[in-house]
């Protein structure tokens, strides 16, 4: 387990989420799709996590399976020292008080037909908060916490930007006090100006009132200006877990290097080494045997291709962690 020197508000241990995968004629079980396969990781009150990853390597699954959208095949997830896989289903209705989720689409994760006074204030109904002039008061001030005003209670969604659409999912998440919130690559769908707004708002929220953050994106460098520590997923791994300001300056996993060599400079002209994989990434129905990145990794030898390696600490402190064999 990483970092558990001081108390932690999130603490997921070897997670795996498999999806079975059906056919013939009775429908049978040939197979797993391994999305999420034994990944550990926590964050301390007040802090962000980053998760990067390309697309498909299971970082998505993980946020859902947390707030158990998904059920999770193995492991465990204790939030505040309350485990909540196991919590039955009146408890977990509580416990989503605390634990709620940004989503990556704008569009689709409003509902077209609710107004945007029905959209926040949803939530406040459902776990009997507020009601009337109360409600409506208080999703007038949420809306003023980021950055929209009351002129937009009575309007639909199709009426606003990406960059407003995100702002209204950031009140909604923000309407019942959550200590916890999972973002689910929440700038990717907007342009880059205004993912900048977007950033710093959810900065300023997380100052403002002590939010825990996982960050759940394939952009490094907008993990770079959010996070405080990153995890590097492949294949439904975790490859690399470090603070931010260790792993950008000295990468240990192959992957990870190869991410970082990819992210874009500002100054065209400063040479950059660029790292180019080679293959393609395997499925997660059929993983290779050993380490899953060895056949694409230019550092692989015989041992990676047989053997697993799991997280093991590198670098100055073991406060980085690694699962090389040659790093």
């Amino acid at each position: 387990m990483m970092n558990e020197t001081s108390k932690k508000l999130v603490k997921v241990k070897d997670l795996k989420t498999h999806f079975p995968i059906c056919a013939g004629v009775l429908n049978k079980t040939v197979g797993y799709v391994k999305a999420v396969d034994g990944v550990s990781f926590s964050i301390e009150a007040g802090k962000t996590l980053g998760l990067v990853g390309e697309s498909g390597c299971g970082k998505t699954t993980v946020g859902r399976t947390m707030v158990r959208l998904i059920p999770p095949t193995e492991g465990t997830f204790t939030f505040n020292d309350e485990a909540v896989f196991s919590a039955s289903s009146n408890r977990m209705k509580a416990i989503r008080r605390d634990i709620q989720m940004m989503f990556q689409d704008p569009y689709g994760s409003l509902n077209p037909r609710m107004t945007v006074e029905n959209i926040i204030g949803e939530a406040l109904g459902v776990h009997h908060i507020s009601s009337g002039k109360e409600r409506r008061n208080r999703v007038m001030d949420l809306l003023d916490k980021v950055g929209l005003s009351a002129a937009h209670l009575n309007r639909y969604p199709h009426e606003f930007s990406g960059g407003q659409r995100q702002r209204i999912g950031i009140a909604r998440a923000l309407a019942l006090d959550p200590m916890f919130i999972i973002c689910d690559e929440p700038v990717s769908a907007l342009d880059v100006s205004i993912q900048s707004q977007i950033i710093n708002l959810l900065q300023d929220l997380q100052e403002q009132l002590n939010l825990t953050y996982l960050f759940v994106a394939h952009d490094l460098a907008v993990v770079e200006h959010i996070s405080d520590f990153v995890a590097v997923m492949y294949l439904g791994r975790i490859v690399e877990y470090a603070d931010r300001d260790t792993l950008y300056a000295n990468p240990m996993h192959p992957y990870t290097r190869a991410l970082l060599s990819a992210i874009p400079q500002p100054a065209p002209n400063k040479e950059k080494h660029r790292i180019v994989l080679g293959g393609e990434v395997p499925s997660p129905s059929n993983p290779p045997s050993g380490c899953p990145f060895h056949p694409r990794c230019p550092l692989a030898e015989e041992r990676c291709k047989v053997e697993t390696q799991h997280l093991i600490p590198k670098g100055a402190g073991g406060k980085q962690q690694a699962a090389c064999w040659k790093t």
